[in-house]
């Protein structure tokens, strides 16, 4: 049923969460994983500054390397992607590259609001999305 499971993480304790619902899913499916992190590109004039930890391209590295041990030592196999740019839109385009049945994420729970909705990535992804997603609170 899910072939391909991508799984955007950060350094969120949703992610991290999430992770569990991941374990389950590859192992019950048979799946491929693939765990991508979004470098994000230095803040526009004027726009909020992404978080310092996940626009450095070596501390992406080290969070995907200790997510492919975690699994790793889970029995799964995975295979990591980094990309740049605007998290949202970056996590559907790969998706739709790699062929993804379903985007594992969790959800801080901003877009849940009036408020948030338009700024969520989550949300965004949820609309984006060329397949299914599972969203862990």
């Amino acid at each position: 049923m899910f072939k391909t499971v991508l799984f955007p993480v950060d350094q969120s304790r949703e992610a991290r969460e999430a992770a569990e619902k991941v374990v389950n899913i590859v192992k019950t499916y048979a799946s491929r994983l693939i765990i991508l992190s979004v470098v994000e590109p230095p803040a526009e004039e004027g726009a909020a500054p992404p978080s310092e930890v996940m626009s450095s391209p070596e501390a992406v590295a080290k969070l995907l390397s200790e997510a492919q041990s975690m699994f790793s030592q889970q029995g799964i196999e995975a295979e990591i992607i980094e990309r740049e740019g605007k998290p949202a839109f970056t996590i559907c385009d790969v998706a739709d590259e790699v062929g993804a049945d379903l985007i594992v994420m969790g959800c801080r729970g901003m877009g849940l609001t009036d408020d948030g909705a338009s700024d969520s990535v989550t949300s965004r992804v949820i609309n984006l999305s060329p397949c299914a997603v599972l969203i862990v609170p």
